[in-house]
């Protein structure tokens, strides 16, 4: 889903089909802001590429004319919808048809021109040319020829006063819905619950690097891609102790970051989007639930204590037996 990043610009992963009519749709990060009058996309997120990475490709708002589903034109691209610039057509393939719409919407807006509204009520009389607070104003243009289509682009940038319209990100609150961006890998030995892509901190370098992540009823483990067979690390459930959103996302400045928690180190993992930090955070923490299970009972919590921990033995004289007593300072065992 679309989801407006620390700089207030809107941004998430698509497809796009950028050689016209290949039918070969790229995976590429894009980046729409209305304040540079761009829509810009890069090979990764750009906080995960080298720095001074070039983009992919960029299109001026002001030269799209309209952005409407295409579901019709490509049957066989799921989720398509098309923009059209100039001459040209951008195909591009959401993740699914709430992203579609959602897309579409921020898009549209984005490209609207929005025309002042005139006042019912007359001029004012000791300025006649004044038109209320929505008066028209003088503003220079630049002319470009985009496949020849003449494009009107304003040369200079105006201020949003309270005629002007902006892009209602209000709409783009994070989503809850918990769709997988990408094809789980195929299971070996247990059945795979959720995959994808991440992006991951690293240990020593503390450099991030994307990674498939993997998981299964009994652990999680990351691999350099998804055609590698012999996964880089696997962390098994009985070990983490939580996994959550990360709370010192701010000072990492990663947005989309949850941490997984374990008795020797704590993993930093970026995910694509709001949505799919929080399904990554459910089907981890649903998987640890379900391995320590409803047959966890509060008779067999009680007997892992009294195994896990030291027993202080006291003689009864009256019977001749041995009483075990369970330290009052004793833990719960961590699973």
């Amino acid at each position: 889903m679309p989801y407006v990043d620390r700089q207030n610009r809107i941004c998430g992963f698509l497809d796009i089909e950028e050689n016209e009519n290949s039918g070969k749709f790229l995976r590429r990060y894009f980046i729409l802001d209305t304040r540079e009058d761009s829509f810009v996309w890069y090979m990764d997120n750009p906080q995960n590429l080298p720095s001074g990475s070039a983009r992919v490709g960029a299109i001026k708002l002001t030269y799209i004319s309209k952005v409407s589903d295409a579901t019709k034109l490509r049957p066989k691209a799921e989720f398509c919808f098309v923009m059209n610039a100039g001459m040209r057509k951008y195909f591009l393939q959401a993740n699914d048809q709430q992203d579609l719409v959602e897309w579409v919407n921020v898009l549209n807006k984005a490209i609207k021109i929005t025309v002042p509204k005139p006042l019912d009520s007359q001029p004012h009389p000791d300025n006649p040319s004044r038109q209320g607070e929505c008066g028209k104003k003088q503003v220079s243009y630049r002319t470009d020829i985009v496949g020849g289509v003449p494009i009107i682009t304003p040369t200079q940038k105006e201020e949003v006063n309270e005629c002007g319209e902006t892009i209602d990100r209000s709409n783009l609150k994070r989503s809850q819905s918990h769709l997988p961006y990408f094809t789980p890998k195929p299971p070996s030995d247990s059945a795979v619950i959720k995959a994808g892509y991440c992006v991951k901190q690293g240990a020593v370098m503390k450099n991030w690097k994307r990674r498939y992540f993997q998981l299964d009823e009994n652990t999680i483990g990351y691999f350099k891609s998804e055609l590698e067979k012999e996964p880089l690390r696997v962390i098994p459930l009985k070990e983490v102790h939580k996994v959550q959103e990360c709370k010192q996302s701010d000072i990492m400045m990663r947005d989309n970051l949850f941490e997984i928690v374990t008795s020797s180190r704590t993993f930093y993992v970026q995910a694509d989007s709001p949505e799919e930090m929080h399904s990554w955070i459910k089907a981890v923490s649903g998987a640890i639930v379900a391995q320590r299970g409803p047959g966890r009972s509060a008779s067999s919590m009680r007997q892992a204590r009294r195994l896990s921990n030291p027993c202080i033995q006291r003689y009864t004289s009256r019977t001749g037996e041995c009483s075990t007593y369970v330290g009052s300072n004793a833990h719960m065992p961590s699973y």
